[in-house]
């Protein structure tokens, strides 16, 4: 197992072209809506999915097709949009050496027009990952996969992925310390145990077994994070993928959310999280310690449209900050209408 250190991307999705290097710890995207946040966690988790389980059958630009599900399964869809003909290029690099590459034509019909080089060095090395997406997917798990095996539905693959994951059974012998320091954060949160009977899964509590769909979504996403502790996919060495953590949560929980993050990191998880969130960046913040590892990449677009980053090892050294910038706006408009009321 490996760490993800760098992509290169040029005329993908949002991208005219972009390098960004990554760290083992906790690697955070911010920016606008539309400045490929999502695009970036999707890539890179295509990259690690095909080097274990069942999607190492598939090739990497099988699976990018899969995971982004443009229109028609074209590949050239996910091509910078522009009046020319351009060429596409991913390029996703490890800590061993190993670098995977992908490139393709907005002209490109489907995946096997796709040009991949250096998968079969890429996949010797086996990485453990898992994407939690935006929406919540435990509570739509009965029959979903068994329809997605059999329909041509319009859901990303990163949806049955992840169902896939949190059906795998439970490690055996006892957790490490650590792992239990992780569990017991999350059963404190969402006050009980996860458990399955059949395809369904239940909050085990003083109350009973309730069914996840009598559960908040916030809830239920803590409770994805405890099944994915306990059942190995997120241990030493696995990359956890995370799209707006925040969504849908009480702002009373997103220090539990961070603390989990943090401790993920500490026992050798790397982790990409995209988010819009000041409580949450802030409990990040304030719990890190000085051995944990946080890097900041800020998304933006230029004057001309053009998408441009900023990366940082500390908040608040971001110049390119729209999620600081709209709370400052905030608190100078509530001092401004509180000197308002004063002078009346």
């Amino acid at each position: 197992m490996s760490a993800i250190t760098k992509i290169s991307l040029g005329n993908f999705t949002a991208f005219k072209s972009l390098d960004l290097n990554f760290k083992g710890g906790v690697n955070l995207f911010i920016g606008s809506n539309g400045t490929g946040k999502t695009h970036l966690l999707k890539i890179i988790y295509a990259a690690s999915s095909i080097t274990n389980g069942e999607d190492l059958e598939k090739s990497f630009g099988q699976k990018i097709v899969n995971v982004f599900n443009p229109y028609q399964g074209r590949p050239g869809r996910l091509a910078h949009r522009g009046a020319k003909s351009v060429t596409a290029t991913v390029s996703v690099r490890r800590d061993n050496r190993s670098q995977i590459n992908a490139s393709f034509s907005n002209h490109t019909k489907d995946p096997s027009g796709i040009t991949v080089t250096g998968e079969e060095k890429w996949k010797r090395t086996s990485t453990i990952s898992a994407y939690i997406p935006v929406k919540e997917m435990l509570a739509h798990a009965p029959g979903f996969l068994a329809t997605t095996a059999r329909r041509e539905l319009a859901f990303e693959e990163v949806y049955s992925d992840i169902i896939t994951r949190a059906f795998l059974p439970q490690l055996r012998g006892p957790a490490s310390e650590k792992r239990k320091k992780i569990l017991l954060a999350i059963q404190e949160a969402i006050e009980g145990k996860v458990v399955t009977k059949g395809e369904y899964f239940f909050l085990k509590n003083k109350q009973g077994d309730l069914e996840f769909t009598l559960l908040s979504e916030g809830m239920r996403k803590l409770a994805l994070i405890w099944l994915l502790t306990q059942n190995g996919v997120l241990t030493e060495g696995s990359v956890l993928f995370w799209d707006e953590p925040e969504a849908n949560l009480n702002p009373f929980l997103m220090g539990k959310v961070a603390e989990v993050i943090l401790e993920l990191q500490r026992v050798g998880v790397q982790i990409f999280v995209s988010t819009h969130n000041y409580v949450f960046i802030k409990e990040l913040e304030l719990r890190r310690l000085n051995t944990d590892a946080i890097f900041y990449t800020s998304l933006y677009r230029d004057f001309d449209g053009v998408v441009k980053n900023e990366t940082a090892e500390e908040y608040l050294s971001l110049d390119q900050n729209r999620i600081s910038d709209t709370y400052n706006s905030l608190y100078n408009r509530e001092i401004e209408r509180s000197m308002k009321d004063l002078e009346v």
